[in-house]
């Protein structure tokens, strides 16, 4: 497959959730990216399922929440029949969770909420993977979630935490799942601070020390991620 011929379709769920730092990696990679609201959009598209790449980003809802929010259904079909036949898949956050689902496990609240800047571990299979980078002291993610999901059959767990035995998951040779965000561009981050202004008030997160963190982690944020994901992608377009 040719650089020039390689599509990403993006499912967005809030305007100020995008690629982020993932934006310029895939540019620079050849690949031609778009965006499509998952709420709204008609995601039987066939430019949307036989993309060659789907990212599903993440957002202030629960994949169990379809009663509340049908299109999630529609996702989770989505990402059903991709999974099935191996097509290049990566979930964040909220994607993960539908990942999860998608692949019949359960997804629900965690025992509480994770916001902040933290460590994952990583078991073997993740050091064996893209997320290696991750393995080196003061690494750190973005955490951003109160929600969690049961270990997919088939899949490998790539990383967990104390707080949440799941972080990280592949499913076959070209699905990637990860509840942190490493795509969240640190200078982009006052838009998640105002649109995520109730949770993190309900979370008792004080701003100021959100700020704080992530201004000290900026110097190593964007080329960890591009560290990851070149490598991931490197990966899942060879195969």
């Amino acid at each position: 497959m040719r650089a020039s011929e390689r599509s990403v379709v993006v499912l967005c769920h809030v305007a100020f959730e995008d690629l982020g730092v993932l934006a310029p990696i895939l540019r620079e990679a050849g690949w031609e990216v778009s965006y499509r609201e998952a709420s709204t959009d008609d995601l039987g598209q066939r430019a949307i399922k036989e993309a060659d790449l789907l990212i599903v980003l993440g957002g202030p809802i629960g994949a169990y929440e379809t009663d509340a929010y049908p299109f999630l259904a529609r996702e989770i079909e989505l990402l059903e029949r991709r999974l099935a036949r191996d097509r290049p898949t990566l979930g964040i956050c909220l994607g993960s969770q539908l990942m999860a689902k998608a692949l019949g496990s359960r997804v629900f609240p965690g025992p509480s909420k994770e916001i902040g800047w933290g460590r994952v571990e990583l078991t073997a299979e993740g050091r064996a993977s893209c997320l290696w980078p991750l393995a080196d002291d003061g690494a750190m993610v973005l955490h951003w979630h109160g929600d969690t999901f049961d270990l997919p059959a088939g899949a490998a767990r790539l990383a967990f935490n104390a707080h949440y035995e799941n972080q990280a998951f592949e499913f076959g040779r070209r699905a990637l799942a990860l509840q942190f965000h490493l795509e969240a561009d640190p200078r982009a981050l006052e838009r998640w601070y105002v649109g995520h202004a109730l949770e993190l008030s309900l979370a008792r997160v004080a701003v100021p020390d959100l700020r704080a963190a992530t201004i000290g982690m900026s110097h190593r944020t964007c080329a960890q991620a591009r560290q990851i994901f070149t490598a991931w992608l490197r990966k899942i377009a060879e195969e």
